[in-house]
């Protein structure tokens, strides 16, 4: 059987990527730009508050964590309850021993009923990012660019009734449709985590202006490698000190390298798996060659450094 004609015709055929939102390239010809105190690293710690329903639609996808066996799945919903009643609280209180501030993306419709957890967050100098309107709102291509569009609106619209104004989004699930990068750009975000494309941030154009993509770690995920993939607390911890050391082995080739760790509240907010975390953020403190800040910062702290390198 042979091929039809227009096969081989494509007209995204190109050099580079197949998409104009951002350029290709190796990450040989990145520029070489150094953080502040010439730290070869910026590590965001992202911490994700979310309010898994008992019954969620399913559509498109259950988000990763939801429910799992038949309506009341109470077993995994109090779980999840745990996370952001106690886990997290764990979470906050080793951030302030190390002294390290991170970035906590809250589903919208979970703003009223965790305001105590909400202040807790604000009050230890954390960022808050926009996390959607809940889990049960995924962003997929399916998605009618109106209905979308209505949601990042009424996502704004619940944190700004709380006297919140984040720049930073993340979708939930960090699934996204063709149209959410233009949509969150012209909503008023800047920066996104939804994209892992590099390991530097990364500036998307769009027809709303610009959207800064910073890389959060699929691999390095918490929840997917000691829940999905069952590994070990000290496993985690080996993988994460290793890619911070292999990250900033060679500054003077790559240039300054960032790295996205996700603490999800219900998985390493549980007291046996908090003294993995503890280490992590002992390591980070005290590691000179390390970064660590909320996504904005990091952000601008590259962008800035980006522009020192140019003039």
């Amino acid at each position: 059987m042979s091929l039809p004609d227009d096969y081989l015709t494509y007209p995204r055929r190109q050099y580079g990527m197949d998409q104009d939102l951002y350029p290709w390239r190796p990450v040989q010809a990145g520029k070489s730009v150094a953080l502040p105190g010439d730290r070869n690293l910026a590590v965001a710690l992202i911490v994700p508050i979310e309010h898994h329903g008992l019954n969620p639609s399913g559509k498109p996808f259950k988000h990763p964590g939801a429910m799992v066996t038949p309506y009341p799945d109470l077993r995994h919903y109090t779980t999840r309850d745990y996370g952001n009643r106690v886990g997290v609280f764990r979470i906050l209180d080793a951030l302030d021993h190390a002294g390290l501030k991170a970035t906590f993306p809250i589903n919208a419709m979970a703003l009223e009923r965790l305001e105590p957890l909400v202040h807790a967050i604000q009050s230890a100098g954390h960022e808050i990012a926009a996390y959607g309107l809940s889990t049960d709102h995924i962003h997929w291509g399916g998605l009618d660019r109106a209905v979308e569009e209505t949601w990042i609106a009424e996502t704004t619209s619940l944190f700004a009734a709380k006297g919140l104004a984040p720049t930073t989004w993340m979708s939930p699930a960090r699934q996204q449709s063709f149209a959410t990068p233009v949509l969150l750009a012209a909503g008023g975000y800047k920066i996104c985590l939804d994209w892992e494309m590099d390991e530097v941030p990364v500036e998307m154009t769009t027809d709303s202006g610009p959207l800064t993509c910073l890389p959060l770690s699929n691999e390095l995920d918490d929840r997917l490698l000691l829940i999905d993939r069952r590994q070990s607390e000290e496993d985690w911890l080996a993988q994460i000190l290793a890619a911070i050391d292999c990250l900033c082995a060679q500054p003077e080739r790559f240039g300054s390298r960032t790295l996205g760790i996700t603490l999800t509240p219900y998985v390493i907010g549980q007291p046996f798996r908090i003294a993995a975390l503890r280490a992590i953020l002992r390591q980070l403190s005290t590691d000179r060659r390390v970064f660590v800040e909320n996504v904005t910062r990091i952000c601008e702290a590259y962008r800035l450094a980006s522009q020192s390198s140019t003039s």
